[in-house]
């Protein structure tokens, strides 16, 4: 079956879809990019996407910050997603990237005089992360990027040669992953996802000035903690803290809900996946499948 993308207002098959050797984002990293979910509900037979007009609002966010000019409206960009994934007709989950990027042929790193274009690649996709088994992960020799050098509230494209770094050496170490510090020392987010601590019945997480991405999975836990009787707390973390957690998890639309198990070879609680961390993560891919009724206007049905 042919699989399509869209690029700058048309819908293209996905093996005719190229751009040129000289665009700036290829040369430069100046692209912003969404990822977003759609879940398969076996039941209800629909496919649903997850919280579509969250995603594109934090595109516009991070285009601003890019000197990028957004072609359409969060309902238009919605509008778009729905019906690219219609006309892929699937029916599992899969994953799509929204890009907003620079397109000029030009060599030379300014964002002036240099157009802005939009495309959607999407593509079958399950669980790259085994959330079902506890990750070990370690802290990283690398330092988060900072707001006043590539700002991590917005999802530019060039910053993730951050996360690229942190992740494959954290690999290369024997480690599924790593948590990362900034520049002071202070507990940021995961390579690409935010992170919770759990301390009792609470969760405590960085907060937005802690240069982090600021997570819309990660606004969706601390929502559902409620649901759960969970106290949430945003504050600066210690590295330290890592070791005493009772539980830890990653969250992000690529993570999911991860449950960490270790930390530094440090066990947490008993060094299994916690209650509460499998308790927000059924809850989740009940909520992102349209199971849960109060959430299901985060779920943009696609059929």
């Amino acid at each position: 079956m042919t699989e399509f993308y869209y690029m700058d207002g048309k819908y293209v098959e996905a093996e005719k879809a190229f751009i040129p050797v000289r665009t700036h984002a290829f040369l430069y990293g100046t692209a912003v990019f969404e990822g977003i979910r759609a879940y398969w509900n076996e039941e209800e037979k629909q496919l649903y996407a997850f919280r579509v007009p969250e995603h594109y609002e934090r595109l516009i966010r991070s285009g601003k910050i890019m000197y990028m000019e957004n072609p359409h409206t969060v309902e238009e960009y919605c509008k778009i997603t729905q019906e690219l994934l219609k006309k892929n007709g699937y029916k599992q989950d899969a994953y799509m990237r929204p890009t907003l990027y620079k397109s000029a042929q030009k060599v030379g790193p300014g964002l002036y005089d240099n157009p802005d274009s939009f495309m959607i690649i999407v593509n079958k996709m399950g669980d790259y992360i085994d959330t079902s088994k506890g990750l070990k992960v370690c802290v990283s020799s690398w330092r988060r990027n900072s707001d006043n050098a590539i700002p991590p509230r917005a999802k530019v494209a060039g910053s993730y040669a951050n996360a690229a770094l942190i992740k494959t050496d954290a690999h290369n170490a024997g480690f599924d992953d790593a948590v990362v510090l900034d520049e002071q020392g202070n507990v940021t987010e995961g390579s690409a996802m935010n992170l919770f601590l759990v301390f009792g019945n609470k969760l405590v997480t960085t907060t937005k000035a802690d240069n982090i991405l600021v997570g819309i999975t990660r606004n969706t836990v601390m929502e559902l903690a409620k649901d759960l009787g969970l106290e949430v707390e945003e504050r600066n973390v210690d590295r330290t803290e890592l070791y005493i957690a009772d539980e830890a998890f990653y969250c992000g639309t690529g993570a999911q809900i991860s449950p960490i198990v270790s930390i530094d070879n440090r066990k947490l609680g008993a060094g299994v996946v916690g209650p509460i961390a499998k308790e927000l993560q059924n809850l989740y891919f009940d909520v992102v499948r349209g199971k849960v009724p109060k959430y299901k206007k985060w779920c943009m049905p696609v059929y």
